[in-house]
């Protein structure tokens, strides 16, 4: 008797915090079946970018324009040692923010002091290319990065010195689709953007043009495809 209580007690006390989540993933939709559009930042890119770059740098061939190669998102969350269920919310914010699912990084070698064993998943990342890169990168300039608190610009700094840019951010909630009630813990994550250019001077104008407003820019490039 006592366990027919618990089993009815477990199904009043409502959905668990993984049904919870789940109702942030993308659900079926009536144009599922037709095929999507090209990215509207793409077709800028196609239209202006390209132009403006060829004529800013004078690059006569047009394999030399450079363009954007792919976007890695990547979370680490070092309470998932203690916690591995912490690290199933953050698989599904990533999934629901870029549209794709993440794989789950794991550690390559055991840390002693911090109880940490080789092979644990301590994060998850997600790489992104063709139209999800595309469409990822407009919204996070178009939406989410006006939403970062005392946002000044982003920093010139980050460039790798390979024609490569790297930001932090802070807290995901600068992405609208991660539902507030649904966050179990705030947590940043790392954003890097992997060009085909060799040169931190010609990334930095590509991603100009593109709509990235970088710090000290009085007239940052507003899209309007």
């Amino acid at each position: 008797m006592a366990t027919t209580k618990q089993q009815g007690g477990a199904k009043k006390g409502g959905a668990s915090g993984g049904d919870k989540r789940a109702s942030m993933l993308p659900k079926e939709h009536k144009g599922a079946g037709t095929p999507a559009p090209a990215p509207r930042l793409y077709q800028y890119y196609l239209k202006t970018v390209r132009a403006n770059l060829a004529k800013q740098f004078a690059l006569a061939n047009p394999h030399q324009i450079p363009t954007l190669e792919k976007i890695t998102i990547n979370v680490g969350m070092g309470e998932a040692i203690k916690q591995p269920k912490v690290l199933d919310a953050i698989v599904d914010e990533l999934a629901v923010i870029t549209g794709q699912k993440p794989i789950r990084t794991k550690a390559k070698k055991s840390i002693a002091n911090y109880g940490l064993r080789e092979g644990q998943e301590i994060g998850a990342a997600v790489t992104l290319r063709g139209a999800r890169m595309w469409e990822f990168l407009d919204r996070f300039i178009s939406t989410a990065i006006p939403r970062i608190r005392d946002f000044r610009g982003l920093s010139t700094r980050s460039f790798d010195g390979r024609g490569n840019y790297s930001l932090g951010i802070k807290e995901q909630m600068i992405f609208p689709e991660v539902n507030y009630d649904l966050v179990e813990q705030i947590h940043g994550m790392d954003l890097t953007f992997v060009t085909t250019t060799t040169r931190d001077d010609v990334a930095f104008a590509l991603l100009r043009e593109l709509g990235m407003p970088f710090r000290g820019d009085d007239k940052p490039i507003v899209v309007r495809a």
